[in-house]
């Protein structure tokens, strides 16, 4: 077979995505080292040192990235770093963190800076956190003083990281920080987190003229398990607009609707200037009675599914299609701002790239105006409840040792960005098994 390649934009930013608790390790000051002292991440795991990057190891893991052709990296800044009490401002972690910027400016790699990804500080979870109508001025002045130190070095921002998971796991089912299960605190809280993006939104624009804000939002891909079941379609459509549509809705309308919940947000209408898109997998949703804080819907992966260590993801690229299909209705530009997939032993790994780098591809080459792509992650890390359990990173982490390993999707990533695009030649290296439903014969 002669060699093809599918080709992207000139420009097209590709990088890969972490997230500060994650990454950098001892932080005792945030929400998540008290959910862990709680007791609540599996079997007992400990974030510890996570990768070290707060010990400075970030250095050698940004010159893994740009090592690897990337030329633009997704980061997050830890609040209560930031703000370790409400009355003090800590400017040794800012200047860590304009340390960080000028080390990926040094190495050619754009950055995309995210502000809130689920952690926060634990003086702001004793204040009651978003259930509080002061929690819009206390996240607008810490965005403030983060913009107003790294703007320099940085012009894409992103304000919360998948705010929709972030209140169902946090306020309806209680498996996160603060561990509510309250539909009553998890509207009030998602209004008010509306309220302080928006808030943050005109707060950035006003600091930096040029800057380009968005979110970034998770969207799993719901088909019925039944097409032809009024209970399994009913069920489909609530848990999309429960799911999906809480959060951004609202960003175009000013109306947040959920299940009988209505609230106004007329200051949230408009303000993003990009769509932050994350995308991992599909289910399929049947009708369940017993199911009511999932909105009755029951998820699952089909019979003979290509799934990831655990069943926790499905390799669905066509999902990821349709998921970009739908962040084309915001008319913005949109950033794909998380894809990957769990897989210790990068078995599926490869063949989950390519097959979601192809359908990426097939929808720029329909103009839709897809400018960046941020795989997750760059080397494993601490995985929220789910600890050390799962492993997401192109560079494996011993977390004992902090070795890091290169896995062979490292390279089959480092060649696409390399050559901005996706070739036949690296699917049959790679993902063989793939390769005539990617580059089908003639």
């Amino acid at each position: 077979m002669p060699e093809a390649i599918y080709q992207f934009p000139r420009g097209f930013l590709w990088g890969t995505a972490t997230s500060s608790h994650q990454v950098e390790g001892n932080n005792f000051l945030n929400s998540w080292h008290w959910w862990e002292e709680q007791g609540h991440i599996l079997h007992g795991h400990r974030c510890g040192l996570a990768c070290d990057w707060w010990g400075g190891r970030w250095r050698e893991d940004f010159d893994r990235a740009a090592e690897g052709n990337q030329n633009a990296h997704r980061l997050s800044i830890e609040w209560s770093r930031i703000q370790p009490t409400p009355d003090k401002w800590d400017e040794e972690a800012l200047e860590r963190y304009r340390e960080m910027m000028r080390g990926l400016a040094e190495r050619n790699l754009t950055p995309l800076v995210t502000l809130h990804h689920f952690s926060e500080p634990m003086w702001f979870l004793e204040e009651g956190a978003w259930e509080n109508d002061r929690s819009v001025e206390r996240f607008t002045q810490y965005a403030r003083k983060v913009v107003d130190a790294l703007k320099e070095y940085v012009n894409l921002w992103v304000t919360f990281n998948e705010p929709n998971l972030y209140i169902i796991f946090g306020y309806v089912q209680g498996i996160w920080p603060p561990g509510k299960a309250s539909f009553d605190a998890a509207v009030k809280s998602a209004v008010n987190l509306l309220r302080a993006h928006a808030s943050a939104y005109r707060a950035i624009h006003a600091l930096q003229p040029t800057a380009r804000v968005g979110m970034a939002h998770h969207y799993q891909d719901v088909l019925p398990a039944k097409a032809w079941s009024p209970l399994d379609r009913w069920a489909t459509a609530n848990l999309h607009r429960a799911l999906n549509e809480m959060i951004t809705q609202p960003l175009t309308n000013g109306k947040l609707s959920v299940l009988i919940f209505r609230r106004n947000v007329p200051e949230a209408q408009g303000t993003q200037d990009f769509f932050g898109l994350n995308y991992y997998t599909r289910s399929r949703i049947a009708f369940d009675v017993t199911k009511a804080s999932e909105v009755f819907a029951r998820r699952f992966f089909p019979q003979g599914a290509d799934v990831s260590e655990g069943a926790f993801i499905a390799n669905e690229p066509l999902g990821f299609f349709r998921a970009i299909q739908w962040a084309q209705r915001s008319g913005l530009p949109i950033i794909i701002t998380e894809n990957g997939v769990n897989d210790s032993e990068d078995r599926l790994r490869p063949r989950y790239l390519a097959g979601h780098i192809h359908q990426l591809w097939k929808a720029v080459n329909f103009n839709i105006p897809i400018k960046g792509y941020f795989h997750w992650s760059l080397v494993d890390n601490f995985e929220w409840e789910r600890g050390w359990t799962q492993r997401f990173g192109l560079w494996a982490l011993d977390e004992k040792t902090q070795q890091r390993t290169r896995r062979p999707s490292a390279n089959l990533y480092a060649a696409i960005c390399e050559a901005n695009g996706l070739s036949s030649q690296m699917v049959e290296t790679y993902a063989p098994e793939i390769l005539n439903q990617l580059f089908p014969e003639r």
